[in-house]
């Protein structure tokens, strides 16, 4: 296992189902295989939430599809959600940090739950915010690095 505990954001599971994206597409499906096998790595689950909503309103999965690919993640890596102190530590870090409210949210998960690394698309790269490394994986050539 590796010293450092990561976290994965909606877009990377959105990416890796949407063959329409890409580089990003086979990008993505690599970060989470080397997740899977290399890797202490937890899934946020208003993460998967926001999969399932995004990949059935965007027509990319069925629903059963979706559904399918959601409890397959929920096998593969530790998942882990808000607590009631979260949304304290969310309120601070929209007004402090300037993030959205669901973004706050991921990252306070993250952070509770021992997180060094969150891969995303939707933060300001190589940021660091208490702690949490925010990396976006389609901007470095080896995002474990």
């Amino acid at each position: 296992m590796s010293a450092e505990r990561i976290s994965l954001d909606t877009n990377i599971l959105f990416y890796a189902v949407d063959r329409d994206s890409g580089k990003r597409h086979g990008q993505a499906q690599e970060l989470i295989k080397e997740s899977a096998l290399h890797q202490d790595c937890l899934v946020i689950l208003q993460v998967l939430s926001e999969f399932f909503a995004a990949v059935t309103r965007k027509k990319r999965m069925t629903h059963e599809e979706a559904h399918a690919q959601a409890q397959d993640w929920q096998i593969l890596f530790t998942i882990t959600s808000a607590t009631p102190t979260t949304l304290q530590k969310t309120l601070q870090a929209v007004k402090q940090h300037r993030l959205s409210f669901w973004d706050a949210m991921i990252w306070a998960v993250a952070r509770e739950a021992g997180v060094t690394r969150l891969f995303s698309a939707n933060f300001q790269h190589d940021r660091v915010l208490e702690g949490v490394r925010l990396v976006n994986p389609f901007l470095v050539k080896n995002p474990f690095g």
